[in-house]
């Protein structure tokens, strides 16, 4: 609980941070990328303690917010509560947008269901036949490629005719026929 109270805090004081930006041209890219930040943490909130978690979390980003709109004084962190035909829409509405819409998204997740925040670990499925085939086909090929060298290098530890026996293998490596004369079709 004491993650999803810290993150409430965080997203608010970042959203409240962000959510200006591009709101001076009417292109409100602050205020979505804040809602997007309080939408991720929000579901993180849920997914890790349940609607509790999520009430915790939309208490403690609100709160948060509130205090900054109030205690910022004449500051532009929050600016609420004025109309000019001067400023475009956004730069008027954008705190508002901020603080009442934190409120609305968050309460968005409780209305969805409870699937949606499951986070379930992969079940180890079981083995078809499809996948028997293709393992023994893998290990085949792999024992094939591997072992040549490996028992080329084993043999060279242990006699010396290594030599010829590790070129016998790179020639039948280069020689499919050679290699196993009953499979020409290669």
């Amino acid at each position: 609980m004491l993650i999803t109270l810290l993150a409430g805090v965080a997203v608010a004081v970042i959203g409240t941070f962000a959510h200006r930006m591009g709101a001076s041209m009417n292109v409100p890219y602050g205020l979505v990328l804040a809602y997007v930040i309080l939408g991720l943490s929000a579901w993180c909130a849920r997914a890790r303690c349940g609607v509790t978690g999520l009430a915790v979390h939309l208490i403690a980003s609100t709160a948060t917010a509130w205090m900054i709109a109030a205690g910022s004084g004449n500051d532009a962190l929050t600016p609420i509560g004025f109309n000019s035909d001067d400023l475009p829409y956004f730069s008027q509405k954008a705190g508002y947008l901020w603080l009442i819409g934190m409120i609305v998204v968050q309460l968005a997740f409780t209305l969805m269901p409870p699937r949606w925040f499951r986070i379930e670990k992969p079940k180890p499925r079981a083995a078809s036949e499809d996948d028997v085939k293709l393992t023994d086909d893998a290990d085949a090929s792999a024992s094939t490629d591997g072992n040549d060298t490996a028992d080329a290098e084993s043999d060279d530890t242990s006699s010396p005719a290594g030599e010829s026996d590790r070129a016998s293998a790179h020639d039948n490596d280069a020689d499919p026929e050679r290699a196993d004369p009953e499979r020409k079709d290669r």
